[in-house]
């Protein structure tokens, strides 16, 4: 029987009641914002970032100066100096998998060579193993639809079974940061099958990873029954996890991973407090709602080739009449980028590939036609400072559903690839830190004099 925290009819009672109290007292005038300069967001109105730190780790370029002047460009990403394009276009040429190679160049700062690469596989595989009972102990117990709380906890509870959990030696919390890139599928495919057997009534299995599969290899065959997957598939999934492997500094859970490190916290606390960061549908989960929007989308619009009909759904999210009634058309517009995500157009190549391989044509037509229609309208209907364009979350659920990935698995997917991005920004945070991260906060509210608690009212 679950455990319900304090979800009793009295409880519930009180905090309807009092949560307007606690609200109402949390509310500040939008407009004093603006009074004292404050970056909400840590961005400006024009959308560029407070500068923060300093990195070597990636770049995200969105302008180029022209005549003096900031001029939006076609969206580049770069991995320690390396244009994602090339990196990818190396990986197909040779026609093999990625995700290793890229993580050590991310990780360590260069590319590997054929002996240092193969070493790395090797490190990687022999510690891509979990303590002894630990899916029966952890894993198993207390399964949840949410993959992000269970990955969190997860990794919280290894830290009970590494006796240098807390040290921050260099090389120690590279063995750790290590051996969670390793160990991250298998605990987010295990935790979705305890979870699929124990809540939804499925049956029950357990594959290990198998040494020398590729990490996208061994995800499709842990997660399915008959652990059968075609070469496309893998190659698919593996560029997948490479483009989401890292996305600079700046980012909200890559961000928390400085902070937290800053702090002199271990390392599982701070992997923890990333994949907390991650979950949330402003970040990581934005994919999911992606397919959700598609699905609302196809039960709504008759035509599925007619444009105004579309396009008329699309006013209806922004309108906040459709869908979740957010107001937001879900995989469109970023942060940075602007006129295009590199990554987006990267994953598109593969996206309609696999969409003819599993007999969905009229999906990834769909999908194109929403991605050409959605900046239009909503240049007509909002006051934007940049472009808009999709991005690479527009088109990650689609390909993940293709590769029938469950949707609990989305999130975490994303989280197996950007441990790779958090490991290299926590090395760099250990060796350049020299304070805690404490940005400033304004106080607004007005001092009081204290009242005897026999005269309040």
């Amino acid at each position: 029987m679950k455990m319900h925290l304090g979800q009793n009819a009295s409880i519930r009672e009180y905090t309807e009641k009092y949560a307007s109290v606690a609200t109402r007292n949390c509310a500040i005038d939008p407009q004093l914002y603006d009074e004292y300069g404050v970056k909400r967001g840590l961005r400006d109105k024009n959308g560029k970032g407070v500068l923060a730190g300093l990195t070597n780790i990636s770049d995200i370029i969105s302008s180029k100066t022209e005549n003096g002047q900031s001029v939006p460009c076609e969206g580049e990403l770069y991995y320690r100096g390396y244009d994602i394009n090339s990196l990818i276009d190396g990986i197909l040429k040779d026609d093999r998998f990625g995700f290793e190679e890229i993580a050590y160049l991310l990780i360590m700062g260069e590319l590997p060579d054929e002996a240092e690469l193969l070493r790395f596989r090797n490190v990687l595989s022999e510690l891509c193993t979990l303590p002894t009972n630990f899916v029966r102990d952890v894993v198993m117990k207390a399964p949840s639809g949410d993959m992000m709380n269970t990955l969190a906890r997860s990794v919280l509870t290894l830290a009970s079974y590494d006796k240098s959990a807390a040290s921050l030696e260099p090389d120690n919390v590279l063995r750790q940061c290590l051996a969670l890139v390793s160990v991250f599928p298998m605990l987010a495919v295990y935790g979705y099958h305890a979870y699929n057997h124990y809540v939804c009534n499925q049956s029950f299995y357990i594959h290990r990873p198998v040494h020398g599969l590729s990490v996208a290899q061994n995800i499709l065959r842990m997660l399915r029954p008959d652990m059968k997957y075609s070469d496309l598939e893998a190659k698919v999934l593996d560029i997948a996890l490479i483009l989401h492997m890292e996305h600079g500094g700046g980012n909200n859970s890559t961000f928390t991973t400085h902070v937290v490190t800053s702090s002199g916290s271990d390392t599982y606390s701070t992997m923890a407090a990333a994949l907390c960061s991650l979950k949330g549908p402003r970040h990581g989960g934005a994919n999911i709602k992606v397919v959700e929007m598609m699905a609302d989308l196809k039960k709504h619009v008759k035509n599925k080739s007619d444009e105004e009909e579309i396009s008329a759904y699309l006013q209806a999210l922004l309108h906040g009449e459709a869908f979740d009634r957010k107001g937001l058309i879900y995989g469109m517009g970023h942060a940075v980028y602007s006129i295009s995500d590199p990554r987006a157009t990267i994953f598109k190549r593969f996206v309609k590939q696999l969409a003819d391989e599993k007999g969905r044509k009229k999906d990834f037509e769909l999908y194109s036609l929403v991605e050409r229609l959605a900046p239009e309208t909503i240049a007509k209907e909002r006051r934007i400072y940049k472009g808009v364009s999709a991005n690479v979350d527009f088109y990650s659920g689609f390909v993940y559903s293709m590769l029938d990935i469950p949707p609990e698995l989305f999130t975490p997917i994303f989280a197996i690839a950007r441990i790779v991005g958090w490991t290299a920004h926590r090395l760099e945070e250990l060796t350049n830190q020299s304070k805690i991260i404490r940005p400033a906060y304004k106080t607004v509210f007005p001092t009081r004099d204290y009242t005897p608690l026999s005269e309040r009212k």
